[in-house]
């Protein structure tokens, strides 16, 4: 993914959440309309988040270190973790409190027409801000892929973090414009609560959702099996390796991968050959998978006779015991 790319979709989504954010304060206050409260501390809380995105895409460029030889790249993982935390606290938390608040201590709606007004001009700003997502989005999306597979797959956390905030942003001005048309027009304010209680539940939701997905980066991903088996091919392709005796990747960064193999050459190969050979090889790779900019391979003898006996049916069926 292009650093600009995300980082466009990145400020458009944090300037959107500065002016709905105001906008919905104001309309609280003049109101009272604990959706529009809920909403409100969802904007801030998505203002910040997007800050944290872009600091720590900076952060991940600093050079690599003795401290930290890779590089700081894994570094944006970090950052989009937090943000999950904070979209579960700060968002989801804060706003179930307040729905059950109005529940147990329903609250008059006064001028409802304000937050209508406000809902409809963020729900206006906010399908911008998804409208830059999602284009950022298809720029780096696989021809084909669905955008719950992107989400889940994609190791650039920017994008899809802004995806889902803006969803949920989207889904949530859904809610309020219900509680607080519903409120209008019964005149209960039940139904305030309930929409409040709904935006909650929905940003808990997408807070679990980021956080099981940016744990999983921040663990170690390897490649995806597409660029797995590019990589492989880059290497059994050519002459030079008799034998490809094992592979692993970790993506060191969304934009870095790390390749470490181990190959099998002859066992009659002069070194200086094995050399020029491994050279080739790693060209081949880099070719096929860009991103495979870290990438060590280790030599060794290759004997027909050392690959081991296929597994007969008897070790399954003991396997099996």
């Amino acid at each position: 993914m292009s650093a600009s790319g995300g980082n466009r979709a990145i400020i458009a989504a944090f300037l959107a959440n500065m002016g709905i954010a105001l906008a919905k304060f104001v309309a609280w206050f003049i109101s009272g309309s604990a959706s529009m409260l809920a909403e409100a501390i969802h904007s801030v809380a998505d203002s910040g988040n997007q800050l944290l995105l872009l600091l720590g895409g900076r952060r991940a460029k600093r050079a690599a270190d003795s401290e930290h030889p890779f590089g700081y790249g894994r570094e944006r993982y970090v950052y989009a973790f937090v943000v999950s935390i904070i979209l579960f606290s700060v968002g989801g938390l804060f706003s179930i409190y307040e729905g059950v608040d109005k529940l147990t201590h329903p609250h008059e709606l006064t001028n409802f027409w304000i937050p209508i007004i406000v809902l409809v001009i963020a729900i206006g700003l906010e399908s911008f801000s998804l409208r830059t997502a999602v284009k950022e989005s298809n720029h780096v999306r696989t021809p084909g892929q669905s955008w719950v597979s992107f989400v889940r797959h994609a190791k650039a956390p920017e994008l899809p973090v802004v995806l889902l905030e803006d969803i949920a942003a989207l889904t949530g001005l859904v809610f309020a414009l219900f509680g607080v048309g519903m409120t209008a027009i019964t005149g209960n304010p039940i139904f305030d609560a309930i929409g409040t209680l709904l935006i909650g539940t929905l940003l808990i939701l997408v807070a679990i959702t980021l956080g099981i997905e940016t744990k999983s980066l921040l663990v170690g991903e390897g490649a995806t099996d597409a660029d797995h088996a590019r990589i492989v091919d880059a290497i059994v392709r050519g002459p030079e390796v008799r034998k490809l005796i094992h592979i692993k990747t970790l993506y060191l960064g969304p934009d870095e991968l790390l390749v470490a193999a181990k190959l099998g050459f002859a066992a009659d190969a002069p070194l200086a050959h094995i050399a020029s050979d491994i050279d080739r090889i790693e060209a081949r790779v880099r070719e096929a998978v860009p991103a495979a900019r870290v990438i060590y391979f280790e030599p060794d003898i290759y004997r027909p006779g050392d690959d081991p006996a296929p597994p007969t049916e008897e070790f399954f069926i003991k396997s099996a015991d």
